[in-house]
């Protein structure tokens, strides 16, 4: 076993030099193997079993070019980089070189190098799309949501005008905490903290634009609690389908009488923003060290594949149910 060496006085050098060789042998792992080895059976078993279902949904090959069979399968691959926002390291490279190609050699005995492998990331970014959207179908129907965005920014303010990455992708926008340039992802989640549906788009998107919503309310019916920024010309549109938008209201705006489930569900509103916490910090989903808009967006798929495997979903209780018992 690895030793691990605390600086105190009694195994302190004699002569206090700080010598290299004591730190030869201290290894760093964010993570137990062993604890985590069932939530990676958990997202391999669900993922290489929709791989089977919709085989149709791989990249098609590319057009006069060479296009190698990869040994390592595409459920693989996708366990590979949803995982690796379960298993607590900020660095994908160094979580593949001593995560993946080491403990846990065993189970991906064709795992290739580092560098072919990031090669291959493109390949499964069609598949974790369809697998984020089908695994917010299969979420519970509860009739009380939450919609709500969150910005990623793509590079530092000051460097906008060098950032070459996000070329003609990304876009400045501005939300409650000031201007960003990068991209936005917009939630919808239910009441237990699943994820509903889900939609990236550039950062001058506003919240409130008609293809936005009809993308997020498409298969979902109920209420839907949001802040003053999805106040918007559509509540009709949407209320005839059968989802009823509610929100604060605005000073120049009258003010209504309320239910009060209603009332209770729309203080309960800041549940969303602990979703967003933890897709940004648990998951790590926003951060500037992106080289590949495409295995950007991967890796943004990633940690909401990975955040719909979480076991401690943050949730809220649903007055509602009161008057139906």
């Amino acid at each position: 076993m690895d030793r691990f060496w605390v600086w105190t006085n009694e195994n302190r050098p004699k002569n206090e030099i700080f010598e290299l060789q004591h730190f030869k042998t201290l290894k760093f792992q964010p993570m137990d193997i062993k604890v985590k080895e069932q939530k990676l059976l958990e997202i391999f078993i669900w993922t290489d079993d929709f791989v089977k279902a919709f085989d149709g949904f791989c990249l098609p090959p590319l057009v006069g070019q060479r296009r190698r069979t990869p040994r390592l399968a595409l459920s693989e691959m996708a366990t590979i980089l949803i995982f690796y926002h379960h298993s607590g390291y900020k660095c994908f490279e160094y979580y593949y070189e001593h995560c993946v190609l080491n403990d846990l050699r065993g189970h991906f005995p064709k795992a290739p190098s580092y560098t072919r492998f990031v090669q291959l990331i493109p390949r499964s970014l069609k598949l974790l799309y369809w697998m984020g959207q089908i695994r917010g179908r299969l979420a519970q129907a509860t009739g009380a949501y939450f919609v709500d965005s969150k910005k990623l920014p793509v590079c530092d303010n000051r460097r906008i005008h060098s950032h070459k990455v996000f070329k003609n992708i990304a876009q400045r926008g501005k939300t409650s905490t000031g201007w960003f340039f990068g991209l936005k992802i917009h939630l919808v989640i239910n009441n237990l903290g699943e994820i509903m549906s889900f939609v990236i788009t550039a950062g001058n998107v506003m919240d409130n634009a008609k293809g936005v919503l009809d993308k997020l309310f498409e298969f979902i019916q109920g209420k839907c609690f949001g802040d003053k920024g999805y106040i918007s010309k559509y509540f009709e549109f949407y209320y005839q389908k059968g989802l009823q938008l509610i929100t604060r209201i605005r000073k120049n705006m009258k003010n209504r009488p309320m239910d009060w489930c209603d009332k209770m569900m729309l203080y309960k509103r800041g549940v969303i923003e602990s979703v967003n916490d933890i897709l940004m910090t648990v998951f790590d989903m926003d951060h500037t060290r992106h080289r590949s808009p495409i295995n950007a967006v991967t890796h943004m798929l990633g940690a909401v594949l990975a955040y719909s495997f979480y076991d401690s979903k943050p949730c809220v209780f649903n007055p509602a149910f009161i008057n139906k018992h």
